[in-house]
Order: C-alpha cells, then sequence, then structure tokens
C-alpha cells in the first residue's frame, strides 16, 4: 500500500470510526444518564452484576477468530462462513448454559430476580452472534462510515424505548429491553447495509488456519474479560447493588471518553498497520502517530473530567449518583493508560504474535488478581487505587514486546507523552480549583468548560505539541475537500 493511499484510509477511518462512536456513545451516553436519574443505582447495579458473566460469554462466542480474519492478508469466503457458523454454535451452548445457570447467580448475588433478568438478557449474546462477520467485513475494509449509520440507528431507537419503559416505572427492566432491541436492530441493519449471508459450508481447513491465531487471543481475551469485571462481581458480593451501581456509574463515565477513542483507534490501526506490518520502518512511525494522537485526545478528556467530578454528577445524574465521585476521580488515573496500553498490546496484533499477547495477559492478570484480592480488605477507594496501580504496571510490561519488537520501550514513550500529560494536569487544576470555588454546580461546570479547552490548546501551541500539528493538518485537509 502506498504511503499516501495509508495515510489516506487511515485518516478517513479515524474520522468516520470517531462519528461512529461518538454519535452512538453520545446518544447512549445522554439517554443512559436519564434513564440512570429514573431508576437509580440500585437497579443500574443489578445489570452490572450479570456484566462478568456477559462480558465472558461474548469473547468465548467471538473466540478470537474475528482477530483471526482482520489479522490475515488473503481471506476466503469459507473462511468468512467458517467464523459465521462457530460463532453461532457457540453462542446457543453458552445461552443454554447460562439459562440453566440462572437461579446459582441469582443465588450467589441473594438477589432474586437476577435468574429471570439473567435468561431474558442473555439472549444478547445469540442474537449479536449473527452479524459478528458482518461487522468484521466492516472493519477489514476500514468502513466506519457504515457502521456509523448502523449503530446511530440502533442506539438512537433502543435508547428511546429505554428512556419510555424507565419513565413508565419498569425499573431494571427498561435496561433488559434495551439491550434486546439494540441487538435486534443491529442485526437487521447490518444485514441491509452489509448483504453478506454465508455461502460456503463450515471448512476444517478455515477453522484450523484462523484457530491457530485465534485460540491464543481466546484465552488472553478471556483472561482480559475475567479481570475487567472481576470488580463488578466481588463489589456486588462484598458491598450491595447500590454501591456496585456507583461504581459502575464512576466505571462508565471514564470508559466514555478512554475507551472509544482507544477503540477507535485500534479498530482503524489494527487492519491498516497490518497491511504494513513485514515494513518495520513504517510501521513504527504509524505506530507513534496513533499513540500520541491518542494520548492527545484521551489524556485532558480523562483527566478533565476528573477535575470537574462534582459539579458534572451533581448537574447530570443529581444528589443520588454523588457517591460515586471519588470513585470517577481515581479511576480516571486508571483509564488514562489504557489508551496507550491498547495501541502497545495493538502493535503485537499486528506483528501476528498472538503467543506474546497470551503470555503478558498470564503475568499482567495474576498480578492484577493479587492487587484485587488485596485491596478487598479495604474500601472501595482503596479498590479504586488498586485500578490505578495495576494501569501502570500493565503499560510497562506491553512496552517490553514493543521494544524487542521495534525499539520502542517504555522511557521512550514515556519521555514523547510526558508534555501532554503535563497539560492534561494542569486542566485538571483548573477544574478541581473551580469545583472548589464555585459552590453553584452549573456554574463551576460551565467555567471549567470553557476555560479548560482554551488552556489546553493554549499549551499546544506553546509547547509546540507534533501529535496537535498532526491533529490540525488531518482536520484541515478534510475540511478543504468538504469545500
Amino acid at each position: 500500500m502506498a504511503q499516501g493511499d495509508l495515510k489516506n484510509k487511515t485518516v478517513n477511518g479515524v474520522i468516520w470510526s470517531f462519528v461512529e462512536r461518538f454519535s452512538v456513545q453520545g446518544v447512549v451516553f445522554v439517554l443512559d444518564l436519564i434513564i440512570a436519574r429514573l431508576i437509580g443505582p440500585d437497579n443500574y447495579g443489578l445489570i452490572a452484576m450479570l456484566a462478568i458473566f456477559m462480558s465472558v460469554s461474548q469473547v468465548f462466542i467471538d473466540g478470537g477468530f474475528s482477530s483471526a480474519l482482520i489479522q490475515r492478508k488473503e481471506r476466503s469466503e469459507a473462511d468468512y462462513s467458517t467464523v459465521f457458523y462457530i460463532n453461532i454454535v457457540i453462542s446457543l451452548i453458552t445461552y443454554a448454559l447460562l439459562f440453566f445457570a440462572a437461579p446459582y447467580i441469582a443465588d450467589f448475588y441473594n438477589q432474586p430476580i437476577l435468574a429471570p433478568i439473567t435468561r431474558v438478557y442473555s439472549l444478547n449474546l445469540v442474537i449479536n452472534s449473527l452479524v459478528a462477520v458482518n461487522k468484521t467485513k466492516l472493519t477489514i475494509d476500514v468502513d466506519f462510515k457504515t457502521q456509523s449509520k448502523i449503530s446511530f440507528y440502533s442506539a438512537g431507537l433502543s435508547g428511546i424505548v429505554g428512556v419510555t419503559l424507565a419513565f413508565l416505572g419498569y425499573g431494571v427492566w427498561s435496561l433488559v429491553v434495551q439491550a434486546l432491541v439494540l441487538a435486534g436492530l443491529n442485526v437487521l441493519l447490518s444485514f441491509y447495509y452489509v448483504r453478506w449471508f454465508p455461502r460456503e459450508r463450515f471448512s476444517t481447513d478455515s477453522f484450523k488456519k484462523l484457530f491457530s491465531f485465534g485460540s491464543k487471543l481466546l484465552v488472553a481475551n478471556i483472561i482480559s474479560a475475567l479481570y475487567a469485571k472481576a470488580y463488578d462481581m466481588v463489589i456486588g458480593k462484598k458491598y450491595d447493588k447500590a454501591s456496585l451501581g456507583l461504581f459502575s456509574r464512576a466505571d462508565k463515565f471514564n470508559q466514555f471518553a478512554s475507551s472509544n477513542i482507544s477503540g477507535v483507534l485500534q479498530r482503524v490501526s489494527f487492519p491498516v498497520l497490518s497491511s504494513i506490518q513485514d515494513d518495520d520502518e513504517r510501521l513504527k512511525r504509524a505506530y507513534k502517530k496513533y499513540m500520541q494522537l491518542s494520548a492527545l485526545i484521551v489524556f485532558p478528556l480523562i483527566l478533565g473530567m476528573c477535575g470537574i467530578a462534582r459539579p458534572m454528577i451533581e448537574v447530570l445524574l443529581g444528589q443520588e449518583w454523588m457517591g460515586c465521585v471519588t470513585m470517577l476521580q481515581i479511576l480516571a488515573f486508571a483509564y488514562l493508560w489504557d489508551c496507550v496500553v491498547m495501541v502497545n498490546l495493538n502493535l503485537i496484533y499486528v506483528k501476528g504474535h498472538s503467543d506474546y499477547v497470551l503470555k503478558l495477559e498470564i503475568v499482567k492478570k495474576t498480578i492484577a488478581f493479587i492487587i484485587l484480592a488485596v485491596s478487598l480488605f479495604f474500601d472501595l477507594t482503596v479498590i479504586c487505587c488498586g485500578r490505578v496501580l495495576y494501569s501502570i504496571i500493565a503499560f510497562y510490561l506491553n512496552t517490553y514486546y514493543t521494544k524487542k519488537l521495534l525499539n520502542y520501550g517504555f522511557f521512550a514513550q514515556l519521555k514523547e507523552l510526558s508534555p501532554i500529560l503535563f497539560m492534561a494536569l494542569v486542566v485538571t487544576a483548573i477544574g478541581l480549583t473551580f469545583s472548589a470555588l464555585i459552590s453553584n454546580a452549573y456554574l463551576a461546570l460551565v467555567a471549567s468548560l470553557i476555560l479548560c479547552p482554551i488552556t489546553y490548546v493554549g499549551m499546544c501551541h506553546i509547547l509546540k505539541v507534533e501529535a496537535y500539528y498532526e491533529l490540525l493538518g488531518i482536520i484541515k485537509t478534510k475540511l478543504s475537500g468538504i469545500k
């Protein structure tokens, strides 16, 4: 792929992936806030209790086959069809297991209502398995424009259903029905826009070649998913559903800023960088840009949100949710590094070393579960601090292989990211100052949202941050193209 074609494909992919993520997540975020105000922390906590079961099940269904399809340079119709059949079969088996396990899940949390919720909510796994290949094809083609249409319509309509049910007093079932409607609309719209259906029979040869790469990712992703949702499980068990609801809400605020932007760059960079995986010099240059661009956007958003947490929660959710402010602020420093961790991990995927990924996950998550186990002897604040400690360790460990593959290790990356980190911390200080000095939440929030971005952009100019000018160039190029 030529340099110009690569850059153009990347830029278009990033723009449309941003549109897809933030138009969808923006709609979901707003509607989610409305539902949260209507149903309260208790009902949110019930759904969060199921997070670990749903997350691990979804990873098991995918089995790493989608990533294996993307990583391969050549794919046949038999490959796509084989993955389609595998996903459906595993999703049905997984749903059956959850259906019969539902009473035991309810007993574990001492919440009888979880049994029927589990049996209905788990239908999402079967429904979503129908479109996994369609989404993979769009990702391979870097066609996030189509994905943005599918996701936006699905999220908007399902969100309206959820809000309506919450307003009518259906409580936790408004979240369950919303999720099912979202999954159903995704299926209908995916087949309408992509128009892909399996045309070949199951291929043993396809299964073997995809499984050789995907199996290691499957184990790694299951370990990762177990850790990611283990907090929901142990908090739901040790504390109560209201505490879990507050923790889950704090977690979601940080995910909105960090995971969405990191996810955009990962989805775009994986297929694009896979096309130049054998050219180490070009790969390293592109990889650096992805990492710096990710930090340029994520760092100020995450730490800025940490600064304005108190007035933001009060304005958006109300006094009932103020218990999540401290957790949100601490977790911000954990999610701060997630974007860098993800970019580093993505490079290892691109180079085809799923064995490295598996080794990393085993080491990292062993450390992570030890930190979690120790933090359980303390309160929720300490548990959140444990997440921060783990994120820094994960960043360091991931760079072991990036240094080995491209000679770009921890200290080199930290040096390049330090100006962006400094500017983001200044933004945090401004937000905290306004939050402390201005008692009126609305006034504090507005003042912070005006001054923080102006200060950040000004510092980017003064410090001549390379990633900032790279982003400006991309924006100017696209705007001139529109004219």
